[in-house]
């Protein structure tokens, strides 16, 4: 079963945003992959801090098979640590396009 890592940018959006665009994220993931993936659960609003999140966001990536980066992934700090830390550790990448 191949293991999906979800990167999506967060600042500035609530918490019903945020899941919206992940629901949509794994359900183009699906029709990519197909069903028989898992999606890595990496998001969890119970940190305060980015460099907490973004510390667990990196621990999870590490599990991955393939990052999905949402649309914006380039504009945001975060998501964009976690594309370089997938492509220097050979963890694939599809990037939803613009």
């Amino acid at each position: 079963m191949m293991k999906i890592f979800i990167s999506q940018p967060m600042k500035n959006l609530s918490e019903e945003e945020i899941k919206a665009d992940r629901k949509r994220a794994i359900e183009k993931v699906k029709n990519i992959y197909g069903d028989d993936v898992e999606i890595i659960d990496n998001y969890n609003n119970k940190y305060q801090k980015p460099l907490v999140c973004l510390a667990k966001s990196i621990e999870l990536l590490a599990a991955a098979d393939i990052a999905y980066f949402c649309k914006g992934w380039n504009k945001a700090r975060g998501c964009r640590i976690e594309y370089m830390c997938a492509n220097d550790y050979g963890i694939g990448a599809y990037f939803e396009e613009e």
